[in-house]
């Protein structure tokens, strides 16, 4: 998955302002305790973090 993907699925689920709130600031265990921000910058496969996001969120089988 690209990066700009992945943007824009934040987006499309969390609104454009708090997607990014919540990459900074919302750490999550599916990461190893990082943020999104972190696991991203620490070379985490988007695909993989986009997965977490969708576990640990409930995001809709449609939007994954």
């Amino acid at each position: 998955m690209r990066l700009t993907i992945f943007w824009e699925r934040m987006a499309e689920h969390f609104g454009e302002a708090y997607a990014d709130s919540f990459a900074r600031d919302h750490v999550m265990a599916e990461l190893g305790g990082r943020t999104v921000r972190e696991a991203l910058a620490a070379g985490w496969e988007t695909k993989d973090v986009w997965r977490a996001v969708c576990t640990a969120m409930d995001v809709p089988a449609d939007k994954r």
